[in-house]
């Protein structure tokens, strides 16, 4: 009787011993992770410290690839084409004959024209005999005067008439040439419009074919004004120098391939296009396999000045906010952390040109990134920037943590 009255007491002693365990075990989890942060370190950063460089702005553009020169191929004489002279696709050269129009009407033209003028020099000829006697009766006057002069006036409409003949055949020589249409460039020509057997009409709106001379290649590239505004007001306070008049070009292709040959600017427009607010460039390439065809999208690297007074940091250190903004996260003197927007003009040498943001001698973070918040402080370690590095490296060669 004692021992089984005693049994619910035990039990609940058991129980509420067993809660504050259970409850002391909560406290201590839930304050284990403030203590053990409390009692870390401040995380390591590597640092680079700024110095002031020079180096190239270059600008990165998109294009398109057009014709050096295209000619429309188009029929100058009426008539039915006989053959087609080329292959589609090929290449063709200045004055090849391309297309054969039926030269029957044309050659017919060309021999009456010739007899015409046959008919006017036999007329002249004896036009011109009659007026030489006739000067010479009527110093003798064995002939009147008024026949003299009508014998004059003959030789000089049968001149007129030789002359007309002349012309005739001229025209009807250059008719029966026309029947042969040939290519004024030399180039690539397109597919063919028209088959033997189809009638052309003289200067028809339709092309028979199209020739394109694609060696050297231009590549229209678009920049906007304000861009070139400030490259320009950079100019005039001196920030940046001109390199020269002949600028180089590097071409990217589609795929990301660096295109082999190196061109040159040729011009850039003297107006903004008000849809656009862009300003077009042209540049040249050489092309002599034909690589670049017209109407590739591409990018161009150009040359548009020298900072002498250029930041430059890895790519690596640079980062970008939801708008697209440019900002690196620097640590200040008190080794805290905070970020700093930064202006920047293209690359060079896996490194991003700094024109605005940054001063020489500041410490910008490019290893541990993940690590370092915003007015969060660290410990900092000066590492060299990488050398010449692509951007694939720079990028590769910040280390991940998780």
């Amino acid at each position: 009787m004692c021992t089984q009255s005693h049994q619910p007491v035990l039990l609940a002693t058991a129980l509420a011993c067993s809660l504050s365990l259970v409850l002391a075990a909560c406290d201590n989890n839930k304050s284990s992770p403030a203590a053990a942060a409390a009692s870390m370190p401040p995380p390591t950063v590597g640092v680079v410290v700024t110095t002031v460089e020079s180096a190239p702005l270059v600008t990165e553009l998109p294009g398109r690839t057009t014709p050096f020169m295209v000619a429309e191929l188009r029929p100058q004489v009426t008539g039915i084409i006989q053959k087609r002279l080329f292959a589609e696709g090929s290449t063709v050269t200045a004055n090849q004959t391309l297309y054969q129009i039926d030269t029957s009407t044309y050659k017919a033209a060309y021999d009456s024209a010739a007899a015409n003028k046959a008919r006017a020099e036999a007329n002249h000829y004896n036009a011109r005999l009659k007026a030489e006697r006739y000067a010479e009766l009527v110093n003798i006057e064995a002939v009147s005067k008024q026949a003299n002069d009508d014998a004059a006036a003959a030789l000089k409409q049968a001149e007129a008439d030789v002359a007309s003949a002349r012309a005739a055949l001229d025209k009807a020589r250059i008719d029966l040439d026309f029947t042969r249409v040939r290519s004024p460039i030399s180039g690539r020509i397109g597919r063919s419009s028209v088959t033997p057997g189809a009638l052309v009409t003289a200067n028809q709106p339709a092309a028979l074919a199209t020739v394109q001379q694609l060696d050297p290649i231009y590549v229209d590239l678009t920049q906007s004004s304000a861009d070139l505004q400030r490259i320009r007001r950079d100019v005039a306070s001196g920030k940046i120098s001109l390199v020269g008049e002949d600028i180089p070009v590097q071409l990217i292709l589609e795929d990301g391939s660096l295109y082999e040959e190196s061109g040159k600017l040729a011009f850039s427009e003297v107006s903004v296009d008000p849809g656009t607010g862009s300003i077009t460039m042209r540049a040249s390439f050489p092309n002599p396999d034909g690589t670049l065809l017209p109407g590739m999208y591409v990018r161009a690297r150009l040359v548009q000045g020298q900072s002498e007074q250029a930041i430059m940091v890895p790519h690596a250190a640079v980062s970008h906010d939801q708008r697209g903004s440019p900002f690196v996260m620097v640590v200040n003197a008190k080794d805290v952390v905070e970020p700093r927007f930064v202006q920047t003009r293209g690359v060079q040498g896996g490194k991003w040109i700094i024109t605005e943001g940054l001063a020489a001698g500041e410490r910008v973070i490019v290893e541990g990134l993940q690590k370092a918040r915003p007015n969060q402080s660290v410990q900092v370690q000066v590492i060299g920037a990488p050398q010449n590095a692509p951007p694939e490296q720079s990028v590769a060669a910040a280390p991940t943590t998780n």
